[in-house]
């Protein structure tokens, strides 16, 4: 799975790497440093004890000459250029040497030296060990060297080294999943959250469980906070928008009631009641189109729209279909619900011939609820001007205010939905809601 630059798993993750290799590549590097003194400090041992050997075993003959004492036992000193080779020295010539060297001499610098860098007959690298020394009966500059092949000490630092790369590289695998399981663990409570959040957002929560860890209880709590103190403002804003509702209706009424039935006055009354009334639901739609945390089931709210319509339908001697199957629910408020389905219904109550047919359903995370009547219908071209606020395409028409449809295409907007408007099989409108769904399931259809 590839992460964003910007995803915090990815940061831990990459970091938590980062970090790890680093540990590794020093840990490793100190290691072998460590390996390789020990190592070398091994073969310095070896060309130590050679080097004293040699010193104790040597002599002066009576001519003053240095002899050598028995040769060391060890069979690479006679395996011809082997690089463990040995020589005495007196003055700077060389009066003894290892039968390893055949007819070569080693030319070591005149500096005592304890494995320090020198080269071979063949130009090999050597590590070098060189002393000088003195014996009873010579005033002569007498030295001992002993070397050891670099090549052999580097061959055991590589059978030493392998192993150990392999182990790191072992651990640094292990460290890793143990990061990626940190991170995940450390994060399920992130994603918890998350989930939470979405399941408000959807409607199937109102508010937050307090998380199980310490450092995100604040931010659920002021999360919460937020939500409640939304609800309130909205429950404000509503009660407002009664009370101007009901402070400016009832004069008019009153107003509609004083004057004599045939008087001119009425139709301005009438078309003041209609701008207040779109006013007043279009101030309404769009201080909240949502509270978050809210569902509302569909089926129950086409039931209450249709009991309280049940006069004008029997008067007219329509026959209703509803279908709703699967348990529809739209994620929203019950009021924004019946506030369009309640439009669309009582639009094709008015213009329906004797059916009108209403369907709910989930599609996907879609909620699609279609109202279709078999009366006269739109024609296509005049579909957009019917969504239009205040447009009324036949004047001569049922009674009403034209500002049904335009108000449900604007509410249904405010939810991130559509109203489209199409021709029904049945001959007449049919008017399609696509609004955010939730479905429970379980539901079956119903007449």
């Amino acid at each position: 799975m590839i992460w964003p630059r910007d995803s915090i798993r990815a940061r831990l993750i990459g970091l938590g790497a980062a970090l790890t290799l680093a540990a590794l590549v020093a840990g490793y590097l100190a290691i072998a440093a460590i390996l390789e003194d020990f190592v070398a400090g091994r073969f310095d041992a070896e060309t130590e004890a050679v080097a004293d050997a040699l010193i104790a075993g040597a002599s002066i003959d009576a001519g003053g000459r240095l002899l050598a004492g028995p040769e060391p036992t060890d069979p690479r000193f006679q395996i011809p250029l082997s690089g463990w080779f040995w020589q005495l020295s007196q003055d700077g010539r060389v009066t003894a040497k290892s039968h390893s060297l055949f007819d070569n001499v080693l030319q070591p610098p005149d500096a005592e030296l304890q494995g320090g860098p020198g080269l071979g007959p063949d130009g090999e690298a050597l590590r070098v060990t060189r002393h000088g020394f003195t014996l009873p009966g010579s005033d002569s500059a007498l030295a001992v060297t002993v070397t050891a092949p670099r090549a052999e000490i580097d061959a055991s630092l590589a059978r030493l080294r392998r192993p150990l790369a392999v182990s790191l590289a072992v651990l640094g695998l292990a460290l890793t999943a143990a990061s990626l399981l940190q991170v995940a663990a450390g994060l399920r409570s992130l994603d918890r959250l998350g989930r939470d959040l979405r399941r408000i957002r959807a409607g199937r929560a109102e508010s937050l469980p307090l998380p199980a860890v310490a450092e995100l209880r604040p931010v659920a709590a002021e999360i919460n906070a937020l939500l409640e103190q939304n609800r309130s403002v909205l429950a404000r804003a509503r009660e407002h928008l009664g009370n101007l509702a009901h402070s400016l209706k009832t004069p008019l009424a009153a107003l509609d009631n004083a004057l004599p039935p045939d008087h001119p006055g009425h139709a301005l009354v009438a078309r003041m009641d209609r701008q207040i009334g779109w006013h007043l639901r279009r101030a309404r739609s769009s201080a909240a189109p949502r509270l978050l945390g809210h569902s509302t089931a569909v089926l129950p709210v086409i039931e209450d729209i249709l009991l309280v319509l049940r006069g004008p339908i029997r008067e007219s001697g329509l026959a209703v279909e509803v279908a709703a199957p699967g348990h529809p629910a739209f994620a929203g408020e019950r009021q924004d619900l019946e506030e369009m389905v309640g439009n669309l219904v009582e639009n094709a109550v008015k213009w329906s011939s004797g059916r009108i047919r209403i369907s709910a359903a989930v599609q996907g995370d879609r909620l699609r609820i279609a109202i279709e009547d078999d009366g006269p219908g739109l024609p296509d071209a005049d579909h957009a001007l019917a969504l239009t606020r205040g447009a009324r395409l036949d004047e001569a028409g049922p009674p009403g205010t034209g500002l049904g449809l335009g108000i449900v295409a604007d509410l249904a907007a405010l939810h991130g939905g559509a109203l489209a408007l199409e021709r029904s099989d049945l001959g007449g409108l049919r008017a399609v809601l696509s609004l955010p769904a939730i479905a429970p399931g379980g539901w079956q259809a119903t007449s």
